[in-house]
């Protein structure tokens, strides 16, 4: 019996024990409950959203690129894509031969497409093809009931109306690759692209504009059920730039066919009023996506039609550097305008011979008849007595031997040499044949279009050290302009020369001559030789420029101003291997500068 009690005793005991246990499980259960949904229930309700919302980013509208009379450069079109859902089709590779149908995709849209789907989920939309027309997205839906899956996307593309006339200044967008700097969340949306050169590039973020955004709610793998809220973007800051269509439509019916660049400025803002290298490329191209066959044929073009000769490209400027070496020697007194040299056609240094390019040569000469001539004899003896030194002081003056800072990517410094130069480049002392050559322009020198442009606008200003800008400056935005602290005497005696090589019988430029309402322009033209011509070529005949292939034939340069009394605009003229300055710059020059003065470029607007 008492046997019995104990063990009695000893089960309840134990199921106090138990119940004691359950009762604290119990209550840490409950207390749990209590922390996870009241204390932190605001946390785990947040969690909870961002579980079922999903937030992605939506492109803002691209600013638009405008020139001086607000005609469009590089705007937005709407754009039509084709996408398909693989989940949505009853099979991918039969929605993709019916898709071929209807519209042929190439060997590298396929592998694309391939890519994608494995990459993605069966439910994200994978691109087909982009850049429809509103007729070819027409099409695409016309045919939907043999399409399941294949649905089309409406948004914004970059496009250029003018197509190739801009592009080596406007530049062009493209897709974000690893290499750009991912210093905003835009950046990273598929597809997204930026500025990869050009005035798209230099103001790329204040073209970007701001993201918007966009909530989704979408379920526990990811599909979106639906719309919650829209933000939309800011749309990209607008630009206007100094460039005028019709300047910029001029310069390229004048260069036509041939390789080289025209530049124009205003040479007392520093405007640019054109900018075009020949050939161009379309940037249409660059936006929709180059084929391989494209790109190899634009890089493999022996005219580069990739390189913008206008910053990139590097000439020997030859009589066009003659006016630097006769302001240097009359800013030095080496030389005054009763100076005078006699020129035979040639003249010897030790073993060496300098040819003019007269031969029977150009007999007594002062420094404004050697720029309406053209003499080298006169210069040649010019550069002897003032020194590479003193030539590269003056140069660097007038912008030779630096970057322009226009912003514009792969501009070039170009090479103004001296004798420390040259000690550091070769470990070579400067020679005295060296500072004859360079006198005309030549040797070791090496110069831009754009900085040509720049030269002739400081010498066309009086001496004041305007600087390019692509940017429209408004005339409450002009800046009183730095002299160079030149003589002005001898800066009028380097206009008239420039004068008289266009509008006085013996000029090299008087071909090229007008006279519009009493406004006439000044000049200078340049040849640069791009091969040696050996001593038994001169006793047997020098070759033509036409009896020549096209790359060994000489580069013509032109540069000069108007009108002549009150200078308003600056022009730069190269043509690759384009035989003589005289004959294939100057008269572009002349009827780029007439263009301007009948258009009064700064001021009319465009009808």
């Amino acid at each position: 019996m008492n046997r019995d009690n104990d063990k009695g005793k000893l089960l309840i005991s134990r199921s106090f024990f138990l119940g004691g246990i359950q009762l604290f499980l119990l209550f840490l259960l409950i207390f749990r409950l209590y922390y996870l949904q009241v204390y932190q229930a605001d946390k785990y309700k947040t969690l909870a959203d961002e579980n079922r919302i999903s937030t992605r980013l939506l492109v803002p509208p691209r600013g638009i690129i405008y020139d001086r009379h607000h005609q469009m450069l590089a705007g937005n079109q709407q754009n039509f894509q084709a996408l398909m859902v693989a989940e949505q089709t009853t099979n991918v590779d039969d929605t993709l031969a019916a898709f071929q149908k209807i519209m042929p995709l190439t060997e590298e849209e396929e592998k694309r497409i391939r890519k994608d789907l494995k990459k993605n989920r069966s439910f994200v939309p994978i691109k087909i093809k982009d850049n429809l027309s509103w007729e070819e997205a027409a099409h695409i839906l016309l045919n939907a009931p043999d399409l399941p899956g294949v649905i089309i996307d409406e948004g914004l593309s970059r496009y250029y109306p003018y197509g190739g006339m801009f592009s080596h200044v406007i530049g062009y967008v493209a897709a974000v690759s690893e290499e750009d700097v991912k210093d905003d969340p835009l950046l990273e949306v598929p597809g997204f692209k930026i500025g990869k050169s050009g005035i798209e590039k230099i103001y790329e973020k204040e073209l970007r504009g701001k993201a918007g955004n966009q909530k989704l709610e979408v379920n526990a793998v990811g599909r979106i059920m639906k719309e919650i809220e829209r933000e939309d973007g800011v749309s990209g800051k607008n630009i206007e730039l100094s460039l005028d269509v019709r300047l910029q439509k001029k310069a390229y019916e004048l260069l036509g066919e041939e390789s080289g660049a025209i530049v124009m400025m205003n040479v007392s803002t520093g405007e640019i009023l054109a900018f075009a290298s020949a050939p161009a490329f379309n940037p249409n191209s660059f936006t929709n996506g180059l084929s391989t066959e494209e790109w190899n044929s634009l890089n493999h073009n022996e005219k580069k039609p990739l390189l913008n000769k206008a910053v990139a490209g590097l000439y020997s400027p030859g009589s066009t550097f003659k006016m630097v070496v006769a302001l240097a020697a009359l800013e030095a007194g080496v030389i005054d305008r009763k100076s005078r040299s006699f020129c035979a056609g040639k003249m010897v240094l030790g073993n060496h011979t300098f040819h003019c390019w007269k031969n029977i040569g150009h007999g007594y000469i002062n420094v404004v008849q050697a720029l309406q001539h053209s003499c080298d004899i006169f210069f040649y003896e010019t550069a002897q007595k003032l020194g590479i030194n003193r030539i590269a002081a003056m140069a660097r003056r007038f912008g030779f031997g630096a970057k322009t800072g226009i912003g514009i990517e792969n501009e070039k410094s170009g090479l103004i040499p001296d004798t420390e130069w040259k000690m550091e480049r070769f470990g070579e002392p400067w020679q005295q044949g060296e500072s004859i050559i360079s006198g005309i322009g030549q040797g070791y020198i090496l110069t831009t279009p754009l900085q040509l442009a720049v030269m002739v606008s400081r010498i066309a200003n009086g001496g004041y050290e305007v600087n390019p800008t692509f940017r429209k400056v408004s005339d409450a935005g002009k800046q009183a302009l730095k002299s160079m602290g030149l003589s002005s005497q001898n800066i009028e005696m380097v206009q008239q020369g420039m004068f008289d090589v266009v509008n006085t019988p013996g000029g090299t430029a008087l071909m090229a001559r007008f006279n519009f309402d009493g406004q006439r322009m000044a000049g200078k033209t340049g040849t640069t030789q791009v091969r040696r011509i050996t001593m038994k070529e001169r006793q047997s005949g020098v070759l033509k420029q036409s009896e020549l292939p096209w790359k060994y034939r000489n580069h013509a340069l032109f540069v000069g101003y108007a009108p002549q009394d009150n200078p308003k605009y600056a022009v730069a003229v190269l043509i690759e291997h384009g035989g003589s300055g005289s004959s294939a710059s100057a008269p572009l020059g002349g009827k780029m500068l007439l263009e301007a003065l009948k258009l009064d470029a700064t001021d009319q607007p465009v009808d």
